[in-house]
């Protein structure tokens, strides 16, 4: 395995993040991903194809929503979500899965394939395989496919042929291994959509801009409906897709505080957490350099959160750049804390939200109180939690399986 750098784009890496370490098989077909991209993302008719099947397909541009309940029970800030959830297919991933399956329809590629821990990015590329009439095979952590089952036979019904993963802890970051395993025995035919801000170059950058259309869309309307930028943007963040889409477009306003909201589990200070930020360390990992959480000896600890989204053990480079340069704040918030929001959320605003939006939502419910009635925060709910109701169901001691 070796680290190559290319200079086709200023984005290999993010400080002294990123990269490529990737093994020989997969060097020369990242190298025709990473010249595609280049070629592609400067190309009227691409990107007309694009914004057509965000617009006219995937529900774009999503609402941005006034949760007026929220911030008069809370007492503070005013709180507007951006509501990716109301996307089709339910949460922000359609955003990526699109264009990067235009670039590989435009490779030659005839089949996709794809990491899941939520099951959302699997159910948008099993969706966009069956739209572009390609096949679809995506890898899912055998844990996940249990506390996930809904997204799994969602992911069947379009056609997908879904693989449970059993090696490791059996959740996101195996589901990546094998994934990429799969990549490199089948490159002829095959494009890796990886749905996250993570791996290695042309990745964090595809997904970067691919995404970056919530925050473009949110100024936007923020600034047509309050006459001035937000004073604080909130996301979850797992390998962080749609917090750096959320955080694109204000990353060179600083007055703009970036707040990114990580899955704590039992608690940061436990073992049972996925806080890398909080608690990792520099490693190479799933193709990058980045923060991860490992040993002294560099080996990648298991990590745990109640969402499957972000049950990983890394974070994307361009976030651990944000945090190095403080650019961005990563805060944890407990299984407990999401959950709390997630009921809080549906009963104040009439959302059900996913349970990794709630990580965000729940640290909103303890920023809002401490700002100004004339402040604003935009949090992103970045999918809907139809998926999560039986797992929150019996974390509360309810069983509607039976």
């Amino acid at each position: 395995m070796k680290e190559m750098q290319k200079e086709t784009s200023k984005q290999t890496h993010y400080g002294q993040f990123g990269g490529q370490y990737i093994p020989e098989t997969l060097a020369s077909e990242l190298t025709r991903v990473a010249q595609a991209y280049d070629k592609y993302k400067a190309d009227p008719e691409f990107l007309v194809e694009f914004h057509d099947l965000l617009d006219n397909y995937a529900n774009r541009p999503s609402l941005l929503y006034y949760a007026d309940k929220m911030t008069q029970d809370l007492g503070g800030a005013k709180i507007y979500l951006k509501r990716e959830d109301l996307n089709h297919t339910g949460a922000h991933k359609i955003n990526n899965v699109i264009g990067q399956a235009l670039i590989a329809k435009r490779m030659g590629k005839t089949c996709l394939i794809a990491e899941t821990g939520a099951g959302q990015h699997g159910v948008a590329t099993a969706t966009i395989a069956a739209l572009f009439g390609m096949e679809c095979e995506i890898f899912m952590g055998k844990e996940d496919t249990e506390r996930q089952k809904l997204n799994v036979y969602r992911m069947q019904l379009l056609g997908a042929k879904v693989h449970a993963v059993t090696s490791g802890s059996m959740v996101l970051k195996d589901a990546v291994n094998a994934t990429m395993q799969e990549w490199a025995s089948r490159i002829d035919d095959t494009f890796y959509i990886l749905g996250s801000a993570v791996g290695p170059y042309p990745f964090p950058e595809m997904v970067h801009d691919f995404q970056s259309v919530i925050s473009k869309e949110s100024k936007q309307q923020i600034l047509e409906t309050e006459g001035k930028l937000p004073d604080a943007v909130v996301a979850c963040v797992g390998g962080g897709s749609n917090a750096i889409g959320s955080f694109a477009d204000y990353i060179d306003d600083k007055e703009v505080k970036l707040i990114g909201c990580e899955a704590a589990g039992k608690g940061v200070d436990t073992d049972q957490t996925a806080a890398t930020i909080e608690r990792g360390s520099v490693g190479i990992f799933h193709g990058m350099k980045s923060l991860f959480l490992q040993n002294d000896d560099g080996q990648i600890d298991q990590v745990y959160s109640i969402s499957a989204g972000l049950d990983y053990p890394g974070v994307g480079p361009e976030h651990a750049q944000l945090a190095e340069l403080k650019r961005a704040q990563y805060v944890g918030i407990t299984d407990d804390e999401a959950v709390n929001a997630f009921e809080y959320i549906a009963k104040t605003e009439g959302i059900i939200a996913a349970i990794e939006s709630c990580h965000a939502l729940a640290y909103v419910m303890k920023l809002a109180p401490t700002m100004r009635k004339d402040q604003i925060i935009i949090c992103t709910v970045s999918g809907r939690g139809d998926k999560d109701v039986a797992s929150i169901a019996k974390y509360r001691g309810v069983d509607i399986d039976e």
